[in-house]
């Protein structure tokens, strides 16, 4: 047990807290049963951006120890495993057996009880929906001491529901077991497109997504007037193992990527400001291909090209940045174009903004995707960022949108309450299962969760 100050990805707003490694169950157990006024939370690899996994003067169990796979099931593509184990580690487990994760988000760095709490989505929401609608049960330890085994449907249904986006205040998930897919190799057959402003980037997206599995877009937020939101799109699908060049095929279930660098300290702050921010934008869509198809990428390439520099998020920073992640529903491109044209032409930039279309939601109470277009942009704090974002918030709620809990760190209340329709329902089963509200963190203070 050691006292710590923890932060969010965005490294804003530190607090300390009891951090403790429990070494089996019942160590865990008596952890949660013990807990003091301040209540317990359980933490990964620290990616949710704002404050869900800290506890303000509370304690935290860090799990990222516990990492065994459990069982791995090749015949039904199955795999049962800890919640501590990081999806880079999964990956690399079952690759080899020609299986792989259906979802898979912006980064690998996170455990899989992180990827339960938040729901994680990738770039093929609109084929596979989100994480949670490929788990098969969970283990779940509960405020009382129990431990109970939670499925989408059956007598635990509503926990599972509950538990599945509900940023671990229903309860410890122990373990887990995940539908897998089956691949012939790591790499993917991408298409990239450079479209000239925002109107051409929705056509093309709304046009076009339907033909592949995985689809995002990169684009600019701080170029103003006809070139507005100008983008680079880029999709693809798995590649076979036939699409390989003949020396690669031998090892086409490789995932050899590492990080390759590192940030070693905190950048002094302003670095990433408008004049910077205006470059970034102009070198990126400039150096993409206006038309590139078929082309072959690995993994980090096409999914993770971030998680090759270690501690990235110290470029912004000691004060830190905002990931603002809302999503407005298909028919409501006024209110996205509205909010576009708020970043774009506010005292506050972007270099990293990323655009997807989102399928159907699913049963969890508190999760995130919902049919529509979903922005994420990485706004630097610095004076006025609040207003600004407060005003987006106003756009956001009257579109009938929401914003990403794992993302947020500012948002009041009664903003959330109105984004989350089933906010009744996940608070009836915490009734339930924490009647004392043993889960807390800074996140369902700020909230009211």
């Amino acid at each position: 047990m050691s006292r710590e100050t923890l932060h969010g990805w965005g490294r804003t707003s530190p607090t300390p807290a009891e951090v403790h490694r429990p070494a089996g169950l019942d160590d865990l157990r008596a952890s949660v049963t013990a807990t003091g006024g301040r209540g317990v939370l359980v933490r990964g690899l620290g990616r949710s951006y704002g404050d869900a996994a800290q506890n303000a003067g509370g304690d935290v169990l860090d799990l990222t120890g516990w990492t065994r796979i459990l069982d791995l099931d090749v015949a039904t593509a199955t795999v049962t495993v800890e919640s501590g184990a990081s999806l880079d580690a999964l990956m690399r487990a079952v690759l080899p057996f020609g299986l792989w994760l259906p979802v898979i988000p912006g980064t690998r760095q996170v455990t899989v009880g992180g990827a339960i709490a938040a729901d994680v989505h990738g770039k093929n929401h609109h084929v596979r929906g989100s994480f949670g609608d490929h788990v098969l049960s969970m283990d779940v330890l509960l405020a009382s001491g129990d431990v109970v085994t939670a499925a989408p449907e059956g007598p635990e249904a509503e926990l599972f529901w509950a538990t599945v986006g509900g940023m671990g205040l229903t309860g410890v998930v122990l373990r887990a077991t995940v539908a897998l897919k089956r691949v012939e190799s790591s790499f993917f057959l991408v298409d990239t497109d450079r479209v000239p402003n925002l109107d051409g980037l929705l056509v093309s997206l709304s046009e076009g997504d339907s033909r592949y599995e995985y689809s995002v877009a990169w684009f600019d937020t701080a170029t103003t007037g006809a070139s507005m939101g100008r983008a680079v799109v880029t999709r693809g699908d798995q590649a076979p193992r036939a699409a390989l060049p003949e020396s690669d095929r031998a090892d086409a279930l490789r995932m050899s990527d590492r990080t390759l660098a590192a940030v070693p300290f905190s950048f002094p702050h302003g670095v990433v400001n408008r004049f910077t921010a205006r470059a970034f934008n102009a070198l990126w869509y400039a150096k993409a291909p206006r038309h590139r198809h078929g082309e072959l990428q690995n993994l980090t390439q096409f999914f993770h090209p971030l998680d090759v520099v270690a501690d990235w998020n110290r470029v912004y920073g000691s004060a830190g940045f905002c990931q603002y992640q809302f999503v407005v529903p298909f028919g409501e491109e006024a209110a996205f174009r509205t909010a576009v044209e708020m970043i774009a032409e506010s005292d506050h930039v972007s270099s990293l903004n990323v655009l997807k279309r989102f399928g159907a939601g699913n049963r969890g109470l508190l999760s995130f995707p919902t049919e529509g277009w979903t922005l994420a942009v990485d706004l630097p704090v610095r004076p006025g960022l609040d207003a600004l974002l407060r005003a987006l918030d106003a756009v956001v709620l009257d579109a009938g949108g929401r914003l990403y809990l794992a993302k947020d760190s500012r948002a009041d209340a009664a903003t959330i309450a109105r984004m989350y329709p089933r906010l009744d329902a996940f608070a009836a089963v915490r009734d339930r299962v924490d009647p004392d509200r043993r889960f807390r963190s800074d996140l369902a203070r700020r909230l009211a969760l």
